[in-house]
């Protein structure tokens, strides 16, 4: 029978369902923790619509309260999870939002434009056969757990697998095909002649990228990962027809079929490019003098059959480096950031030389001189003549090899791809073949000069290589302790700077201050802010409004339902933390109480039946918890009552001594209840109580979670040394002392009803990028500072100075912020200089060298987080001529159309002296360009 409202047909025909939603959550998630605790390569993943999985955890987490943090969720998701409304049963499983619906062939396609957590989810074999077996539905998407990585092994699901075009040449006919790119040359000769129902021995399977013939794949156990197929690229079937092979094509000029001269650069591990492509379309080839018995050696020579190669230095061809690069699938990351390496002068010199005895094949932090092998042979043919453009297949199989992090199809990172490149070849290029162990001296108030040049040389023995030499600098880093004063000086190397982009945009923030050992009323403050700020600049903000001593502090709170939600004691976190609709509370207390151990939260009941029983009747929270700190280090119910007075003092309502008005005003005769004669002073009251046995206010003990409490006593002992939270009942008896309006009513930090004058981002330069990366903050509490002088970790403080710029500076300009609360990304314009960039002002170490700069590259972004697109500009050199580099499409440009909202990454390199360049351009901290 159908299930109401669920559309879901029971097979049985039964009348309940299978399980309760409790049950079936209990269930799955048993299933799941069992599934990750044997997690191996070769499992199976199930793909799921996140759209039809995310109603099935709505429907089973109703009503638990679980999960409303999650980014599971959207916030009207979350609005109908803390609403009353009951959520149906989903139906069956329903995968085709993320299905192509003209797939091709037997094998289902997913869009390629999916992303995990947002279009779909993975859940193991066991989750899945549970959940068809529930709600049958689908279709089933089945994908393996591969190893990917030479050097580091990274375990991951293969959502994409390697989908290849084969064309029969028979008849021309194209089939799609989908197999694991860990799947064997023999496996695929089975899937093909399967297929096609012919005999394996009669086939032969190309690798037709491009249309054009490269290679032979031979049945082996060969990966197709490990030959470097592409996603979408062509193979072609040859069909053995009466001792002859049907295929007729790529014939070159002469009517043969081209020779097996591979137009991607050769697959063994040592060759360079497989020599420049030339305008005739032959290449040459060139490899290495590596010491026989070396890993690439070895492998060279099993690869070329013990032929001889001869290595010459090349030269830049003829308008050299205007080559593009092929998107081999989301790759223009990747095609962004080589343009811009291949593009670096002193790179491009040294790749074009012979620098086969740097290679260093034994360094394990290195790969073994393959990543640098394949970089050098790329950037050979990109400045070899001609502007033929070049699919970088060799590279990107080395990139999947050691940095299986890039591998696959998705988009990346085009800085994060340029760090590893660096890193990686700084390390296949390493000199250092033994690096020593040098243990690091504290700076111990030596001078600066000595103790950089100390830690330069340090890092000298055991990094030497191109990229020391040309792309790293120097910075100190000062770390003060905020306990003991301890100071620590480094001096650390860099190999680029990643600079924030500080914002314009404001925010108006509504906090109430409340005084925490009842000095005064409790008062509200709007505040506007810079929208990027964090909680330290609110407090210090919040400080100045309300007129803050120097021996007072403030803590910050957010309230949620009359109880405290969460402190914000992390001054670096985000503002953007803090909701519109939060409530924040700052209580101001004098340093010498904050520095008290024990902290009491007062949380207000009001008893909407007044009984003689104070336990009995119905109790709803109310206004505002108030904090207080207790220096006592024993603790009863006495000193509880004591503060719960204090604290409220200020609250305690006028007294009307006479009822005589005269003009419709209330006579003099008013006075505070604590001054009256004709009244009993409060605190009397209060006293006199407490001595007869009674408490002046109605207070419970809670348990830390709130949910439990019990009624305080007079003499009842009460620890110390920890947070204590209580429960004050309020009855017509405070009401009447007491004003709790200013307990209620806590504003919203910025009410939504009320529209605000809304500012724009305006442009910024590169300067107040740099600026905001060398102020002085406080280090995250996920980073904390061991102080060797403490003998704990501290949250320091934390200052850069620049101390050596290196030859090339590369700055990267960090548009991408990712936090618990939000991606995001910045299109804010940052002006900056195309010529004479001067640093002399920001650089501490004063040995009189100049520290101008140039532009010479720029990587891009443009579009949002989900993908985008990356482009690149370039200058050559030679001609002082800029270009743009977007994948194979390559174009000149001007030089004033450079700067746009999409830099992302920019590389300077250092002005020699006595060299002209272009039109200086004003520097400094006000400098706009």
């Amino acid at each position: 029978m159908t299930i109401a409202d669920s559309g879901f047909m029971m097979e049985n025909g039964a009348s309940c369902l299978p399980h309760t939603p409790e049950e079936e959550k209990r269930i799955i998630d048993e299933l799941a923790r069992k599934s990750e605790a044997n997690v191996k390569e070769g499992n199976l993943f199930y793909v799921v619509s996140n759209r039809w999985y995310s109603s099935w955890k709505k429907y089973v987490e109703q009503g638990t309260g679980e999960r409303l943090n999650d980014e599971w969720y959207s916030e009207s998701q979350q609005m109908d999870l803390l609403s009353s409304k009951i959520v149906a049963r989903p139906g069956p499983i329903d995968n085709s939002d993320i299905v192509v619906n003209e797939s091709e062939g037997n094998d289902l396609q997913l869009h390629r434009t999916l992303v995990e957590e947002g279009d779909y989810v993975l859940v193991s074999q066991e989750v899945w056969e549970k959940l068809s077996d529930w709600y049958k539905g689908g279709p089933a998407l089945p994908r393996k757990l591969i190893s990917q990585g030479d050097v580091h092994k990274n375990l991951m699901v293969e959502v994409y697998p390697l989908c290849l075009k084969f064309i029969d040449s028979r008849d021309n006919s194209q089939t799609v095909i989908s197999l694991s790119k860990k799947a064997s040359v023999q496996e695929l000769y089975e899937k093909v002649c399967t297929l096609r129902g012919i005999e394996q021995q009669k086939a032969r399977i190309w690798d037709y990228f491009n249309m054009q013939k490269h290679a032979l794949l031979d049945a082996s156990n060969q990966t197709l990962e490990q030959l470097n197929l592409q996603m979408d690229q062509e193979i072609l079937l040859d069909v053995q027809i009466d001792g002859n092979h049907s295929s007729q094509f790529s014939m070159d000029s002469t009517g043969n079929e081209l020779a097996l001269v591979p137009i991607e650069p050769s697959r063994s591990s040592m060759t360079i490019a497989g020599g420049p492509t030339l305008s005739n379309g032959h290449s040459m080839d060139y490899s290495y003098n590596l010491p026989q018995g070396s890993a690439l050696s070895s492998s060279a020579s099993a690869d070329t059959d013990d032929k001889c190669y001869v290595y010459n230095p090349m030269k830049k061809g003829d308008r050299g480096g205007l080559a593009g690069l092929q998107n081999l699938g989301n790759t223009c990351f990747m095609n962004s950031s080589i343009q811009c390496l291949v593009h670096t002068p002193p790179l491009v010199e040294y790749f074009l030389q012979d620098y086969s005895d740097e290679i260093n094949t034994e360094n394990p932090l290195g790969m073994h001189g393959e990543l640098a092998l394949a970089f050098g042979e790329l950037l050979r043919k990109l400045w070899s003549s001609g502007r033929t453009t070049i699919a970088p297949r060799a590279f990107k199989g080395k990139l999947a090899r050691f940095a299986p992090q890039f591998s696959g199809y998705n988009q990346h990172d085009s800085q994060e791809l340029l760090a590893f490149l660096l890193d990686g070849l700084h390390e296949d290029l390493n000199r250092v073949k033994n690096k020593p162990y040098i243990e690091t001296k504290d700076s111990d108030g030596r001078p600066d000069e000595e103790v950089a040049d100390e830690c330069w040389k340090n890092h000298r023995a055991r990094n030497d290589s191109l990229i020391v030499d040309v792309c790293q600098g120097q910075y100190k880093s000062t770390l003060v302790c905020p306990v003991c004063s301890k100071i620590s000086i480094t001096f650390d190397p860099f190999m680029y700077l990643s600079l924030p982009l500080p914002s314009t945009v404001t925010r108006s923030m509504t906090v109430t201050v409340v005084y925490g050992d009842g000095r005064g009323l409790p008062m509200p403050y709007t505040l506007t802010l810079i929208k990027d700020r964090c909680i330290k600049d609110l407090i210090a903000a919040l400080g100045t409004a309300c007129c803050l001593k120097s021996d007072e502090s403030l803590m910050l709170a957010e309230v949620y339902e009359h109880r405290i939600y969460r402190y914000l004691d992390n001054l670096s976190e985000p503002l953007s933390s803090i909701k519109n609709d939060d409530r924040i509370v700052a209580y101001r207390y004098s340093k010498e109480e904050a520095a008290f151990k024990t902290r009491l939260e007062i949380i207000y009941r009001w008893q909407e039946k007044s009984t003689s029983d104070s336990l009995k009747g119905q109790r709803k929270l109310f206004g505002t918890p108030l904090v207080a700190y207790l220096g006592e280090d024993k603790l009863n119910g006495v000193d509880i009552d004591r503060a719960v007075s204090r604290i409220l003092s200020p609250l305690k309502r006028a007294v009307k001594l006479n009822s005589i008005k005269e003009n419709g005003l209330v006579s003099e005769g008013i006075d505070e209840a604590s001054n009256s004669h004709n009244s009993r002073p409060m605190d009397n009251i209060e006293l006199e109580e407490t001595s007869s046995g009674e408490l002046s206010f109605h207070l419970f003990l809670a348990d830390e979670r709130g949910s439990s409490c019990k009624p305080i006593e007079k003499n009842m002992s009460i620890s110390s040394g920890k947070p204590i939270k209580i429960f004050l009942d309020w009855t017509n008896q405070e009401d009447e002392v007491y004003d709790a309006s200013y307990l209620k009513d806590l504003p919203e930090v910025h009410k939504n009803g009320f529209t605000a004058k809304k500012t724009r981002q305006e442009a910024i330069s590169l300067f107040t990028c740099l600026e905001a990366f060398l102020k002085e903050e406080p280090l995250g509490p996920d980073d904390m500072w061991y102080c060797p002088k403490c003998k704990e970790h501290r949250q320091a403080t934390k200052k850069l100075d620049l101390w050596m710029l290196p030859e090339v500076l590369v700055f990267h300009l960090k548009r991408f912020s990712y936090s618990r609360y939000s991606k995001n990304k910045l299109d804010t314009l940052v002006t900056f200089p195309i010529h004479n960039l001067d640093l002399s002002q920001y650089v501490m170490n004063k040995d009189g060298k100049p520290h101008l700069y140039e532009l010479y590259a720029i990587s891009n972004h443009y579009g949002g987080l989900g993908g985008g697109h990356y482009t690149a500009y370039a200058k050559l050199i030679d001609e002082n001529r800029w270009y743009h580099f977007d994948d194979s499409h390559v174009s000149p440009v001007n030089e004033t159309d450079i700067k746009t909202s999409a830099a992302y990454v920019l590389f300077y390199r250092r002005v020699k002296s006595g060299q002209k360049i272009g039109e200086a351009e004003s520097s400094g901290t006000h400098m706009e360009s």
